[in-house]
């Protein structure tokens, strides 16, 4: 029987086994596609800038409200604060400008607060011990800050990962694509 579909085999050829297109399923250059890396990296840098800069500036005002010794207390309620306000911004430009993905704004926008929130728990409990042992350097006036930019840092390769197989996941990109 003939078929229209170019990659079916014709009745001259015996059947073949379709193979993936990548020569390793799960690889690097899979798991870590250049140009969406380069874009998450260029909208992530403005994302880290913008979260940053609301962290600082609630992180600023609490530290005129509550004294100094309060400053773990401090660091965790200016988190808490900043955090739904640059999750809403990182979603909107990782939506639009590396995903590239159409429709589902509430459940992807509600996965982005998943990804963000267990990657901000970890950071709730580490960022108040980093920023007492700084404290004590002689750093001591940056600490919050300095505490703020080293979790932000070590949550990148995690929330990449997250967006690209949870947040923005299409049901074509959990199917393989085949070849002939």
């Amino acid at each position: 029987m003939l078929s229209n579909d170019p990659a079916a085999p014709s009745s001259f050829e015996s059947p073949r086994v379709r193979q993936p297109v990548t020569d390793k399923p799960g690889g690097f250059a899979q798991m870590f596609p250049a140009r969406e890396v380069l874009r998450y990296f260029a909208v992530g840098v403005g994302n880290t800038v913008f979260g940053y800069a609301c962290y600082a500036a609630f992180v600023a005002l609490y530290s005129q409200l509550l004294p100094v010794r309060y400053l773990p207390f401090t660091v965790d309620v200016a988190s808490i604060t900043a955090t739904p306000i640059g999750v809403t911004e990182s979603f909107l430009a990782y939506k639009f400008l590396v995903f590239r993905t159409s429709g589902n704004y509430f459940r992807e926008w509600l996965r982005c607060f998943v990804v963000y929130g267990s990657a901000t728990i970890p950071g709730l409990f580490i960022l108040p011990v980093l920023a007492r042992l700084l404290q004590s350097s002689a750093l001591h006036n940056l600490a919050p800050y300095l505490a703020g930019a080293l979790v932000m840092g070590g949550t990148a390769i995690y929330t990449y990962l997250a967006h690209k197989n949870f947040s923005f996941a299409t049901r074509e990109a959990r199917v393989p694509t085949y070849r002939s």
